[in-house]
């Protein structure tokens, strides 16, 4: 009894041999894959793409709508726009960065690929080290620009030229780090030493999408700007609208709209007729008017829907063929 107690003592303090052992890169990628796959899954439940998606459109949306109507002196939110109307005003300002998102993307994977055909050659390294020390330099400037906010704020192409210099210095490290830290996986496995630290790499990522988002945001803002201009410069292509009012509005007299007394009985209502007035959107219950021609001294006139005012729509001057 005594020997069969241990000989099994024996058999189970020493493994078989004929099974084999887990290799330390096993052993040391898997922890960090199911690292990976953690945090994946928890960034998918707090943040469903459709909810990060839509909340982008809107802020891209509000963030163009108020660059545009502040040109005309109206604060965005007292117009009322619903959240439907920020996304739907969200492809314009978006349109061009997307594509050139795109574009660059495509051509960086097409990049990626050839690379990592290369891996094992001692000439990529040696690139790969110095594409992260050009990076670190460009990242370094962006840092800069950064704190040079209250003495370069004021340039009008710092709120895209900031951003975009720190989305490509973050870039070139991030991307650098991470293609190296593959090709010494394997040595660092075999020496024994742990591999690079993912986390520095997946910071550096983060900070490209707040540079993107950044300099996308300036984009939306110029588009906005952008389009108020374009509009006043043919807001004769606007809906052309006839305000009735019971009381005299005092418009100032270089605005270019013409003011009429109305003949009628006593009881009517409405004395006064507005013409020469274009109308620049409809909230909830107000229409925001403009006149049809632009000056310095123009003033956005404010109509209330709730039948103080009779409104009219003139038709195109463009007589049917």
């Amino acid at each position: 009894m005594r020997r069969g107690s241990r000989r099994d003592a024996s058999d189970g303090a020493h493994p078989d041999p004929t099974t084999p052992s887990p290799s330390p890169k096993e052993e040391t990628a898997a922890p960090a894959g199911a690292q990976f796959e953690r945090w994946t899954g928890f960034i998918g439940n707090v943040v469903a793409p459709a909810t990060l998606i839509g909340a982008l459109l809107f802020y891209f949306g509000y963030v163009s709508s108020r660059a545009q109507f502040d040109y005309f002196g109206v604060d965005v939110d007292v117009i009322g726009l619903s959240t439907q109307d920020y996304v739907m005003r969200s492809p314009q300002p978006l349109l061009v960065p997307v594509l050139v998102l795109t574009l660059l993307g495509a051509g960086l994977i097409a990049l990626h690929a050839g690379l990592r055909r290369r891996l094992a050659s001692p000439r990529l390294r040696s690139g790969i080290r110095g594409a992260i020390i050009v990076g670190l330099i460009v990242l370094a400037v962006g840092l800069v620009l950064v704190f040079l906010y209250p003495v370069i704020g004021a340039w009008a192409y710092y709120p895209l030229v900031a951003p975009l210099v720190l989305a490509v210095g973050a870039a070139l490290t991030a991307y650098g780090l991470g293609t190296l830290r593959v090709m010494e996986r394997d040595a660092a496995t075999a020496s024994g030493a742990p591999p690079p630290r993912l986390g520095v790499i997946v910071l550096l990522w983060a900070t490209v999408a707040a540079a993107l988002f950044w300099a996308t945001a300036t984009v939306a803002q110029w588009s906005g700007l952008g389009l108020a201009q374009a509009q006043a410069r043919h807001l004769d292509e606007l809906p052309s609208v006839i305000v009735d009012t019971q009381q005299r509005l005092y418009l100032p007299e270089q605005t270019g709209v013409h003011e009429v007394a109305l003949p009628g009985a006593e009881d009517d209502r409405f004395r006064y007729r507005y013409w020469g007035l274009r109308l620049l959107i409809v909230g909830d219950d107000r229409m925001f008017l403009v006149p049809d021609t632009w000056s310095n001294r123009d003033t956005t006139l404010v109509v209330p829907l709730d039948g103080s005012t009779r409104v009219q729509f003139q038709f195109r001057n463009d007589a049917p063929e």
